[in-house]
């Protein structure tokens, strides 16, 4: 009798809502899911709601947190940077030094350790990197300076990776415009503008953009993509 083979492994951050958890009952369709978080009641829910998933619990920024979460994880299929924060709306001249510092670290630094704690697992299973980005991370506009400044490192993190790590591990970016997310909401709250999710992406619009980087054959893989909400008709 032959043994069963295993689902495929993805860990999601930020997976607890928004993208990421659209992302994380997508991809539990078919893989055994790591749900990525630091509420661990909101980890438990997602949890919950998938077939076969386990709870990856850790402050991002907590190098040593992370470190003791990665532990035990010998190979990994997929892994999907979702978690992120705005930061800053505002001009740089009103852009504070932590502000800078808190962006950076969450958007940068903390999938920087998190990819390179998990690259031994990863390259075992000849794995997935997929890099939630944004627009903002191809073109920055006035008041966007210190996330698109994140983004666009986040971009040039992806591109060294990609690099570094050809024929082993596999390196996508997805740069979604604006999606339907309570981040959305608060950012055109301080923009001043009125939110109308229906003229944005849906999280599931995300989710199944990050279904089609996984499910390429091993023959073929997707350096990035950037999509957009279709405009509505009036």
């Amino acid at each position: 009798m032959s043994t069963p083979r295993m689902k495929p492994l993805a860990l999601i951050t930020g997976a607890s809502r928004g993208i990421g958890r659209a992302i994380a009952i997508e991809l539990g369709r078919t893989h055994r899911v790591l749900v990525g978080g630091r509420d661990e009641a909101a980890v438990a829910e997602v949890v919950s709601a998938l077939p076969d998933a386990a709870p990856f619990l850790a402050d991002l920024t907590d190098e040593e947190a992370v470190a003791a979460a990665c532990a035990g994880i010998e190979r990994l299929d997929v892994l999907v940077h979702s978690a992120g924060v705005m930061g800053h709306y505002g001009p740089v001249a009103e852009a504070t030094g932590e502000q800078w510092r808190r962006t950076m670290d969450v958007n940068v630094i903390a999938p920087a350790t998190l990819t390179r704690l998990l690259l031994p697992a990863l390259r075992a299973s000849g794995g997935l990197v997929v890099f939630l980005n944004s627009g903002a991370g191809l073109t920055a506009h006035p008041g966007w300076s210190v996330y698109a400044a994140s983004k666009f490192a986040l971009t040039a993190l992806a591109d060294a990776l990609r690099g570094e790590e050809a024929g082993r591990v596999k390196v996508t970016t997805i740069h979604p415009g604006r999606t339907a997310t309570a981040m959305q909401e608060a950012l055109r709250a301080a923009e001043g503008g009125s939110y109308e999710p229906e003229s944005y992406l849906s999280p599931e619009d995300v989710a199944r953009t990050v279904r089609l980087a996984v499910d390429l054959p091993p023959s073929a893989s997707l350096s990035s993509l950037r999509i957009a909400p279709a405009p509505v008709r009036r």
